[in-house]
């Protein structure tokens, strides 16, 4: 009977055991089943990726100076496209005409879009963009800016090669460029038309190289609208297009400059030349007969770090006084016209003067900037008369009001400005708005027969500048405001329409050794009666259409230049311009029929008709049509304007349907003279400050997977892979962490320690059982 009790319970057991092996076995072939389904798509998924990581590297795998955006994919990044630009300037008479090449180069294997934040005179027509592919060229197509960018991103969806130039500011473009194959190289031309500027005798042109890094203030609550008992704030950006005009910036502090310029000029000055000089680069000059010289850089060629500045000057007694120039367009006459008016006789100074100078002591002024701008101050100063009045107020993201108004330029009041101010250090945000209103609005009453005046020194780094018109606009009264640009990339947009709607004029000083000359020539600007009451009109024939309306204020040196567009391909009939100097009047007639045959005139001229349309736009209460008045001239003229775009698009799709595009924005140079510790922060190494730091102890795969390259926040150069490393590490911007590893790997090890953990567990089951069931087999025999 035991007997059988003990089969009974071995049979009992062996079906327990068989249960728990088939339990088990069931988990397992679950588990596995799950763990092969995964695999499968993990691979189908690793291959369908492949092409994603085409266009992205690992640090490792950079084997020479590569420039690297941080990708969303762990551990891997964009290699950005690089560019090469070529410049060539014809100068004929006062007209320059000025062919940008840009070389966009795409150094990794997959598709990129490149964009390009750069700049251009502010006074540029810019109207022509060709696309070569090859051997071929494709015309750009003017059109309004909203369907030129739906033309764009049409033909970019569609794996067409294309470009799209669009202008930001006045002096700040961006070129796209989508579809640049692996190892490829696009070029694109953009050409433009400018006006040499003449000041004191000297004839002066300027390209810009580098958008320096843009100061834009947060947004505001500008207004609260209530409407139908709810209150609704209204927000309001001072900084438009914001990210449009940012771009990375490179750290010089640890890598090499970028974006290599070469650049010649072809100077055909029209009147026999003397010095002609280079401000800021080493040029070689050619001189061809003594009319004409070629220019061009020393070397091979130079970054984009500074902007370039060429002068001249007539033989002596050969400085031109006045110029009539034409051109016949569809039909129209347009004609470029400048005179330079005589020197005023002598006359009585004002009685006295109130000078209130507004120094920007910034991040952005560090460096050399700080040391032009005090240097130039400390010298204005000095120059003061004991009859004048003055205050000096200092910004960066603070102010001060040094004298709490206006003082008496005493001796001991001078020296106590000129000490503060060679103490100024820079440092901290540009906020030039407060400072501005505390020069405009608090300073009491001009005193009578006095003559206010603001000089305003800085880089003009903003990007708020429309509130800052505004504010000369309507609060200006009877003072005048002169700007002085300081450093190697001002932004003379700023500079040249604040110091216009401020009555005043525009110094530019980029190196200390302009400091004396360019300060001597704003101190007699100051000192002497501007010409006033200027107007334009013609005798005999009808003309409305002068620009720019109304005209400007003059000061010692400068000319008279106006367009004006005439009815007729032959006009007949003469220039009329008429002014006033202290109390004589001023007249000179100019017969059109002498008028010389120039070239790109109709562009100029539509170029000034758009700015007087922007310059009045307070006065109108219709945005739209003030709108549609800027399309119609810029369309009909094939300009760029802040309503169109140029547009050039391929034909023929060259991307792959099933080939992804990276994007990723062109790193610029900091501007030379420039601290990138005081723009951007000292242990940052980033592009821009960052409101919150990435932990200490963050790998620098995850500290890369949180930025995204549109922005572009941890771009620097990485010449080899433990570089890549540390860029990974000085990110200043994160949002939310995400882990290194990807959730499908997650879970094919979770269900993998599960399976194992069955197992596991099955196995200790089984043996428990049978170490028990052989415990029980023994104590029942024992007890036999």
């Amino acid at each position: 009977m035991f007997l059988e009790d003990e089969l009974a319970i071995g049979r009992i057991r062996m079906r327990r055991i068989s249960i728990s092996f088939l339990v088990a076995a069931t988990a397992f072939v679950a588990c596995l089943a799950a763990l092969l389904g995964l695999a499968s798509a993990a691979r189908a998924e690793a291959q369908q990726a492949s092409g994603q990581l085409a266009a992205l590297v690992r640090p490792n795998d950079v084997n020479s100076g590569s420039l690297l955006f941080p990708s969303k994919e762990p551990g891997f990044y964009i290699e950005a496209p690089r560019l090469k630009t070529d410049v060539a300037i014809d100068v004929s008479g006062p007209v320059a005409r000025v062919k940008v090449t840009q070389r966009f180069q795409n150094p990794s294997q997959g598709w990129v879009e490149g964009t390009y934040v750069f700049p251009l005179p502010e006074n540029s027509a810019v109207d022509a963009l060709k696309m070569q592919i090859g051997e071929r060229f494709i015309e750009g197509q003017i059109k309004p800016r909203q369907e030129a960018r739906e033309i764009y991103e049409q033909a970019k969806a569609e794996g067409k090669k294309t470009a799209l130039l669009e202008q930001q500011r006045p002096n700040i473009f961006t070129n796209q460029v989508a579809n640049i194959g692996p190892g490829e190289e696009i070029v694109v031309q953009i050409e433009y038309q400018q006006t040499v500027r003449q000041s004191g005798g000297e004839f002066s042109l300027r390209f810009p190289m580098v958008v320096a890094p843009r100061y834009n203030p947060a947004p505001i609550v500008q207004t609260v609208e209530f409407n139908n008992g709810a209150g609704f704030a209204t927000p309001s950006d001072p900084v438009e297009n914001r990210e449009k005009i940012e771009a990375p910036v490179l750290d010089t502090r640890e890598n090499a400059r970028i974006n290599p310029v070469s650049l010649t000029v072809d100077l055909k000055a029209g009147f026999p030349l003397g010095d002609v000089k280079s401000s800021f680069h080493e040029v070689d000059i050619r001189q061809d007969g003594d009319q004409a010289r070629t220019i061009s850089l020393m070397g091979d060629s130079v970054p984009a770090d500074k902007d370039f500045e060429l002068t001249w000057k007539a033989a002596p007694g050969k400085t031109p006084s006045a110029g009539l120039f034409r051109e016949v367009m569809n039909g129209k006459t347009y004609l470029l016209a400048f005179v330079t008016p005589p020197t005023a006789p002598e006359a009585a100074a004002p009685a006295k003067r109130e000078v209130v100078f507004v120094i920007d002591n910034s991040g952005s002024m560090s460096g050399q900037s700080i040391e032009q701008a005090r240097q130039s101050l400390a010298l204005a100063i000095s120059k003061l008369n004991p009859d004048d009045r003055f205050n000096v107020i200092r910004f960066d993201d603070t102010m001060t009001d040094y004298f709490n108004g206006l003082v008496a330029a005493t001796p001991d009041n001078r020296e106590k400005a000129i000490a503060y101010v060679r103490g100024l250090t820079a440092d901290g945000g540009t906020e030039m708005l407060p400072a501005l209103e505390a020069a405009l609005r608090n300073q009491g009453p001009v005193a009578s027969g006095a003559l206010r005046q603001v000089v305003f020194l800085t880089d003009g780094a903003i990007g708020n500048e429309q509130q800052l018109f505004q504010e000369i606009t309507a609060n200006r009264g009877d003072a005048r405001v002169f700007t002085v640009g300081i450093g190697s990339a001002p932004n003379t947009y700023f500079m040249t329409k604040a110091a216009e709607i401020g009555r005043g004029t525009f110094t530019q000083i980029g190196s200390a050794d302009q400091v004396a000359s360019r300060m001597g020539e704003l101190f007699t600007k100051l000192q002497n009666p501007a010409m006033t009451d200027i107007a334009a009109n013609f005798e005999g024939i009808a003309a409305e259409d002068i620009t720019p309306n109304p005209m400007p204020d003059l000061y010692s040196g400068e000319p008279v230049v106006l367009t004006a567009e005439l009815p007729g391909d032959k006009p007949a009939g003469k220039l009329q311009i008429i002014g006033r100097t202290s109390d004589q009047p001023w007249r000179v007639e100019m017969d059109i029929a002498n008028a010389a045959d120039g070239n790109g005139i109709s562009k100029l001229w539509a170029r000034r008709k758009i700015d007087d349309f922007e310059a009045r736009a307070y006065e109108r209460r219709d945005p739209a049509a003030l709108d549609k008045d800027i399309e119609t001239v810029a369309l009909a003229h094939h300009l760029v304007s802040r309503v169109t775009s140029l547009v050039a698009v391929d034909v023929t799709p060259s991307r792959p349907a099933d080939e992804p595009l990276g994007s990723a924005k062109l790193p610029l140079n900091l501007p030379e003279g420039w601290d990138f510790g005081k723009v951007f922060g000292e242990t940052d190494g980033a592009i821009r400050r960052a409101s919150v730091e990435p932990a200490a102890n963050a790998a620098p795969e995850q500290v890369a997977a949180v930025a995204p390259p549109e922005i572009a926040t941890m771009m620097a150069a990485a010449p080899t892979a433990k570089a890549a490393t540390l860029i990974a590490q000085k990110s200043a911007t994160v949002n939310l962490p995400q882990t290194a590893t990807r959730a499908d790997e997650q879970i094919m090890r979770g269900l993998t320690m599960l399976l194992l953990a069955l197992a596991a567990a099955s196995g200790l089951a089984i043996w428990r059982r049978r170490i028990k069931g052989l415990v029980t087999i023994g104590a029942t025999r024992d007890g036999r």
